[in-house]
């Protein structure tokens, strides 16, 4: 039977209902309906780091109007789904999921793929029945087989991460329906209290269900290894990182047992009916890039929109000018300091991406005139082989507020320059940094004219 949109909110509702008590159990508490109402009652903070202080707003503040329409690329293929111009192909048993990634021109070779009941509809997942991931910089999407709903999400550049799901099973015009059932688990203080990325890593028992007792983790390129990848699948080589990912407890498990290392997969094969998803993989680079894209995406959002409530409340309030340049300051160093790896965790070893991906994540580009590209994994002592997220090509990035974007560029020109002396820096070589700042000058077109290249 098919759902009218009415009806695809009412399912969505009615499916996330039932994981509210256990969200808010694992600590993924929603913000209260009072603070989203208090919308204009806002005192800029002076101290404290976004991890420290809690948005001081709410996504309904005049200066985000989360509610608005969205112009992120799920919505404008909704759109045109809706007046025809783009016909969804229902395929077999992944349904409409491969004929959204090539819409949304997100490729397969992403893949990655978790067991724990940890999604919006966690009653069919198990480790025989896992849920599948795809990403591009955009948009997420999350796959079970034998599910009623495509779960989706698209970063807007004004709005924000933007949620949306199709109902998978075949009709005569499918609809791509945005709802905010999702913010029950993607508005917290792990998602930097702003509609966000969640990836977790948790101990999962043979079946699937949670063990937050044996760990529960919030995932990015910060993490130590030890606390990655609970509940996922991992394939590939990882050197001599112990980790959570491919292993499942046993319900009597203590933390002793839960501690053992999980064993390195080739790919998926054998390990459950491989016939709806589109790869045999769930690739360590993949995952990896993941896990740092979803931070990265929180701190986009979370300082763009301080940016914009600092912004109004200067002009309403010329007197708190000092104190809304020191707030846009302070966030846009912290982000740099993210899309620089500053605090990355050090690869044990060395890691191999064998599905695929790290080949066609280089290809998306840009590359500069010596083939280099902030998308080329190194995978042997870190993430990246040049260490600036690629997230500075993305919408997210570009169309931040003309104060953040100045007062990023200038910290990232004061650290990659060198004139930044603080320690924290010191393990970007002076050949990163000539590298960082050579593939900018060439691939970002919007560069401030004092960026210059650098002596190796």
């Amino acid at each position: 039977m098919r759902l009218n949109r009415s009806g695809l909110h009412f399912l969505l509702v009615t499916v996330v209902a039932s994981l509210c008590v256990l969200g808010t159990q694992e600590g993924q508490s929603a913000l209260t309906s009072v603070q989203d109402l208090i919308v204009d009652d806002v005192i800029l903070p002076t101290k404290g780091t976004l991890d420290e202080r809690p948005f001081f707003t709410s996504r309904r503040h005049p200066a985000i109007g989360y509610d608005r329409p969205s112009t992120d690329v799920v919505g404008e293929l909704a759109r045109k789904v809706e007046a025809g111009t783009v016909r969804l192909v229902h395929q077999g048993k992944s349904g409409y999921l491969l004929s959204i990634l090539e819409a949304l021109r997100v490729p397969t070779e992403s893949q990655a793929v978790i067991f724990s009941k940890t999604s919006l509809q966690s009653h069919y997942i198990s480790p025989s029945n896992p849920r599948a991931l795809f990403f591009s910089d955009e948009v997420t999407i999350g796959f079970i087989p034998n599910a009623p709903l495509l779960e989706i999400s698209a970063l807007d550049p004004q709005l924000g991460l933007i949620f949306y799901a199709i109902e998978n099973r075949q009709s005569e015009r499918p609809e791509i329906a945005r709802g905010d059932s999702c913010l029950s688990c993607h508005e917290s203080r792990n998602t930097l209290d702003v509609p966000g990325m969640l990836i977790r890593s948790i101990g999962v028992g043979d079946g699937g269900q949670t063990m937050p007792q044996l760990g529960n983790y919030i995932s990015d390129h910060r993490s130590p290894f030890e606390e990655r990848w609970g509940g996922w699948f991992i394939t590939g080589k990882t050197g001599s990182a112990r980790h959570m990912g491919n292993m499942m407890i046993a319900a009597s498990a203590t933390s002793d047992h839960a501690s053992r290392s999980s064993k390195p997969m080739a790919s998926l094969e054998g390990r459950f009916d491989l016939a709806s998803y589109p790869s045999r993989f769930s690739d360590v680079g993949s995952v990896m890039v993941l896990n740092h894209q979803a931070r990265m995406t929180n701190l986009l959002v979370r300082v763009g929109w301080e940016t914009r409530v600092a912004l109004d409340r200067r002009e309403k309030n010329p007197q708190e000018k000092e104190i809304a340049e020191r707030l846009i300051a302070a966030d846009s160093s912290e982000l740099v300091d993210y899309m620089l790896f500053v605090d990355e965790a050090p690869l044990p070893g060395g890691f191999e991406s064998t599905s695929g991906f790290k080949e066609k994540f280089f290809t998306l580009g840009p590359q500069d005139s010596r083939g280099r590209s902030l998308r080329q994994l190194d995978l042997k002592k870190r993430l990246f082989l040049y260490p600036c997220s690629y997230m500075i090509y993305s919408r997210a990035f570009d169309e931040l507020p003309a104060a953040t974007k100045e007062a990023v560029y200038a910290r990232l020109w004061s650290v990659l320059s060198g004139k930044e002396k603080a320690g924290k820096y010191s393990k970007l070589s002076s050949a990163d940094r000539a590298a960082i700042v050579s593939i900018l000058l060439e691939t970002k077109p919007d560069l401030p004219a004092y960026y210059k290249p650098l002596d190796r």
